[in-house]
């Protein structure tokens, strides 16, 4: 409301209010929201995310057909049903960031000349968002989180969502639209071989969470290039659960008989993080990382705060 007054006198005065007040301020971006993925077995992925990684499932207020698994009360995996037609081998359906002001932040994309919808969506339980596609066709979310979020109880395993990832080709594009225009901030970059960069972190720029680049080729693809597999697309389009000890994580998992099907253990990264990567039932990955390095990564050093538990 305080926000439609200022603009009306802007315009009483002559000026144009909506650009004016959005080129002003971005409001803050604080933190990963969710990823949204498909499944072909809904009732497959519930198993995995609730007895699994120990989420809680919710109601999808964004789509009555889906289901929210919660490890926070503001962050969650997303899961809906395969799209009609023909199967992609992408799972990705988009990532989200929550954001403090989801109408405010629209108004900025717009007057960045990013093209946004003409309003913002509100669910079912009050929360607001809107989407807008990146330089190569990815879908992104902005929310905006209800002011009464569900009660979630801690988790054993995990609260909280440290990053999201999914496929990049052009490094630059990606960096004008995240860096250049939304003010995300450089954490990490590093890669198989310590001279070609394969993965890049930004932090929200309010926040310690962060977005990964899964870079591939060619620069100038979308989405999984040609003969990738389900398998390969999973692990790049993922997820990261921070934790303070990932060996402790895997004992609880063990004993509690939740690594059914899965066939990896903890190792460290070349980021020296302790990992462990677990998969849903349609090869989505869910990392499992500590929130702190060990030792001196590889290919470049931190350049932000860790996130902190």
């Amino acid at each position: 409301m305080k926000r439609a007054v200022a603009c009306a006198l802007i315009l009483l005065s002559g000026g144009t209010p909506c650009v004016a007040w959005a080129q002003a301020s971005r409001p803050p971006i604080v933190s990963v929201s969710h990823l949204a993925v498909h499944a072909a077995d809904p009732a497959k992925s519930e198993a995995f995310y609730v007895h699994g990684l120990g989420a809680v499932k919710g109601a999808d207020p964004e789509n009555p057909a889906g289901a929210r698994y919660y490890f926070s009360p503001t962050q969650f995996v997303e899961v809906l049903p395969l799209p009609p037609g023909p199967s992609k081998i992408d799972r990705l359906d988009h990532a989200a960031f929550n954001t403090t002001d989801a109408e405010a932040l629209r108004l900025y994309l717009a007057a960045k000349s990013v093209a946004v919808p003409a309003k913002v969506e509100t669910g079912a339980d009050g929360g607001r968002w809107f989407d807008v596609v990146d330089p190569e066709g990815v879908r992104v979310q902005f929310v905006q989180p209800p002011a009464k979020p569900p009660a979630v109880a801690v988790n054993p395993l995990s609260s909280r969502i440290i990053h999201v990832g999914f496929i990049v080709h052009d490094r630059a594009k990606a960096d004008a639209f995240y860096r250049g225009v939304l003010g995300f901030r450089p954490y990490w970059y590093g890669g198989m071989t310590d001279d070609a960069a394969s993965w890049v972190s930004l932090q929200v720029p309010d926040g310690s969470d962060w977005l990964e680049y899964m870079l591939v080729a060619p620069p100038d693809g979308r989405g999984p290039p040609p003969g990738m597999s389900q398998a390969t697309a999973g692990v790049l389009d993922h997820f990261s659960l921070g934790v303070p000890d990932t060996r402790l994580a895997y004992t609880l998992l063990w004993n509690g008989d939740r690594l059914e099907g899965q066939k990896e253990t903890p190792k460290i990264g070349r980021d020296a993080k302790w990992q462990l990567n677990l998969y849903d039932p349609d090869g989505t990955r869910a990392e499992i990382m500590e929130f702190k390095a060990v030792g001196k990564p590889c290919c470049s050093a931190f350049t932000a705060d860790d996130p902190k538990p």
